[in-house]
């Protein structure tokens, strides 16, 4: 009976984690629930300098913290960084037991949080509800694990593979739905890469419309936008981030920055050189009922591909889903 009210405890704090998404970056969106006879007060993670998620859901709770349960989907922090330590507050608060998802790879946690709390003599549980969160949290976990943000690949191309024709014309491949949805994507990421030779053909702005979330200033949040060489200086996406070298010094780069999650939408060299050298963590590829019917058609990717069978990569789909006339699929390497 315990087991399944602490899964169903945690799937609370799970879901409010999910709306601090788009805002927490580079903090984890961390989701917190404190259970007292019966009652639940949650929080989730604020915007960089606010309350981390334990902290919201300590103060919704007021008095009732002592002797409680709080349910965190990550382990809480016990450093001085922006804010106070987690740990020191829900010593404070007189919490009784805490049960986390799964502890938090960053060195300055790792483990010390879960110890500072049994230390002050709190019962600590961890695993409940451990593989829906490090899916929740895969982009910023990839980031603490590796020291390199998260890459997806957004590709868009009708049913015979191409993305444009062949006089480089390619806008509106897929209709509104998927449109949309690569926007929702956009808005998850922290950064959107393109190759300088997309910013001089398309002129693209690399904005997020509908899904960009509102900040305490009342401005809206838009994901850092950067280009692999140089922009011109009247581009439509200006600013823009300029970075060169190798494709692995520019991913650590973007780590240092506070990217956890890049979103990398093009063009064909650049696409095709993450794809090469084994850098994309997911691609969520867009198929519009369409031909060009032809072979002098712009394909995902340029450069030289697989010269045998044996050589062709081969992913694993793990969604696929329909977005008005276009279906959504999305693959991750086989060892992932």
């Amino acid at each position: 009976m315990a087991d399944r009210f602490d899964a169903d405890y945690m799937g609370r704090a799970i879901d409010i984690a999910d709306g601090a998404r788009l805002i927490a970056p580079p903090n984890p969106w961390v989701g917190a629930a404190v259970v007292s006879n019966a009652q639940v007060f949650l929080g989730a993670t604020s915007q960089p300098g606010g309350n981390h998620a334990e902290i919201n859901a300590l103060e919704a709770a007021g008095d009732a913290t002592v002797g409680a349960t709080m349910y965190s989907t990550l382990e809480p922090c016990c450093h001085h960084g922006r804010t106070g330590p987690c740990t020191e507050a829900i010593i404070k608060a007189g919490i009784r037991r805490v049960v986390v998802a799964i502890t938090d790879p960053d060195p300055l946690v790792a483990g010390k949080g879960l110890e500072a709390l049994r230390n002050a003599g709190i019962d600590v549980e961890v695993g409940v509800g451990a593989a829906r969160v490090e899916r929740q949290l895969r982009a910023y976990l990839h980031h603490r694990r590796t020291g390199r943000p998260f890459v997806v690949l957004k590709l868009a191309a009708t049913l015979d593979g191409y993305t444009a024709a062949p006089d480089r014309t390619s806008q509106w491949i897929t209709g509104p739905e998927a449109r949309a949805d690569g926007h929702r994507l956009r808005a998850e990421s922290d950064a959107i890469l393109v190759g300088a030779g997309t910013i001089r053909a398309d002129d693209p702005a690399l904005t997020v419309r509908d899904f960009a979330p509102i900040g305490i200033d009342g401005s809206e949040i838009q994901p850092m936008r950067v280009v692999l060489g140089s922009a011109p200086a009247d581009a439509r996406a200006q600013p823009l981030v300029e970075v060169s070298g190798e494709l692995p010094d520019v991913l650590n780069e973007l780590a240092q920055r506070g990217v956890l999650q890049l979103m990398v939408e093009g063009g064909a060299t650049v696409a095709g050189e993450f794809h090469r050298q084994g850098l994309v963590d997911r691609y969520v590829v867009y198929m519009a009922p369409a031909f060009f019917g032809g072979d002098d058609a712009r394909s995902l990717f340029s450069g030289p591909g697989a010269s045998t069978i044996d050589d062709v990569w081969r992913g694993e789909i793990v969604d696929v889903r329909r977005l008005g006339p276009d279906v959504r699929i999305e693959l991750r390497p086989r060892n992932d």
